[in-house]
């Protein structure tokens, strides 16, 4: 997905930053906030966001459902810095795409219009996506109390290696993961990682792109860890539902903004917000290329046309639509502490309406 806006501003940082310092019982990191780049926060300052973290806890564990809350573990801006997969990882036989060994996104074709594929290079595409497919299945049949992210994200790894294929995610801009897995109030990019254990009633959003014959998959969706209550599985049919509408609306000639148009005219009317920050995208022999995919109303010129293949992922929130992102530079929560749920699919338009090329 596309990130339209990456940076919050710096007060609505500090917030967090004392949000989750009063969650963590952490209070000094306010008095030497200036030295993470933070402004200081006077007394009075602090107890305006002592009350609305009081307030958002409520909130977490009241009109949103009971869950728990997923917070940095460091609150150090740092991000991971780009590296080469070894030939340990990623072996001397799969083909990898030109980001993996730089950590850069270069094009490898020119992005000035839509590319359409041939029925040759949806072939070689519809390869990279069942990989994709199968890889998020099994990743979904491990999500259970007391797995961590990181515990799927080696099992994802290990499968898509495997069959011959590159995890598009690995080194791209220096994502140090294979696969991205966010739980519960994570809207998107959560890196795997060993303290993240999964408790019951977590709902997680299991992300994987696969890279097979020159051209991209990429598909995710939501798994449950034991059972969840009535608000979450909510959210999650909800969400659900409108990539199914979203899918059904699409074909030859059909303007790109029905895709967000049919998911907000379901999710806002039953209280859910979309995401306006994150968006689908083209995908092909790229990872992220023309068209971008909005899926809030919008008025974005274009149609679709026969060979061309993006994703449709949108993300609802229980709460309000706008993320925060954290020190790591990747992962991306809800400001109010919400949960949110996110399902994918790579399409492509064809002569008489839409191949889901991930189902």
């Amino acid at each position: 997905m596309l990130r339209r806006t990456v940076d919050c501003a710096l007060r609505l940082r500090a917030a967090e930053t004392a949000a989750v310092c009063l969650q963590t019982q952490m209070p000094r990191t306010l008095r030497t906030s200036a030295q993470h780049g933070l402004p200081r926060i006077s007394m009075h300052e602090y107890q305006q966001l002592r009350r609305k973290q009081q307030e958002f806890e409520a909130g977490a564990h009241g009109r949103f459902g009971t869950y728990q809350r997923i917070v940095p573990s460091t609150l150090v801006k740092r991000k991971a810095e780009a590296r080469e997969p070894s030939l340990e990882l990623v072996p001397s036989g799969i083909e990898r795409p030109a980001y993996a060994s730089t950590g850069t996104a270069e094009p490898v074709q020119s992005h000035s219009q839509i590319p359409v594929l041939t029925g040759e290079e949806i072939e070689r595409m519809r390869v990279a996506c069942v990989i994709a497919r199968d890889a998020l299945a099994l990743g979904g049949s491990m999500v259970r109390p007391g797995v961590t992210t990181a515990a799927i994200d080696r099992e994802v790894h290990g499968f898509i290696v495997s069959r011959g294929a590159y995890p598009s995610c690995l080194n791209y801009l220096g994502f140090p993961r294979s696969i991205c897995t966010s739980v519960n109030n994570i809207i998107a990019h959560g890196i795997p990682d060993d303290a993240c254990v999964l408790a019951d009633g977590d709902c997680i959003n299991i992300d994987v792109t696969v890279y097979k014959h020159g051209f991209h998959g990429d598909t995710s969706a939501m798994f449950v860890a034991g059972s969840i209550d009535a608000p979450g599985c909510r959210l999650l049919d909800t969400t659900q539902e409108a990539l199914e509408l979203a899918i059904q609306a699409c074909g030859p000639q059909v303007p790109f903004s029905t895709i967000g148009t049919t998911i907000e005219s379901l999710v806002a009317p039953l209280g859910f917000s979309v995401s306006q920050e994150l968006t689908g995208h083209g995908v092909g022999r790229d990872f992220h290329q023309r068209p971008l995919i909005y899926h809030h109303a919008n008025d974005l010129p274009g149609a679709m046309e026969p060979g061309m293949a993006f994703t449709i992922e949108p993300i609802v929130s229980q709460g309000v639509a706008a993320g925060v992102l954290w020190p790591d530079g990747w992962t991306v929560a809800t400001a109010d502490g919400a949960r949110s749920a996110q399902y994918e699919h790579t399409v492509v338009v064809t002569a008489d309406g839409i191949d889901v090329l991930t189902a």
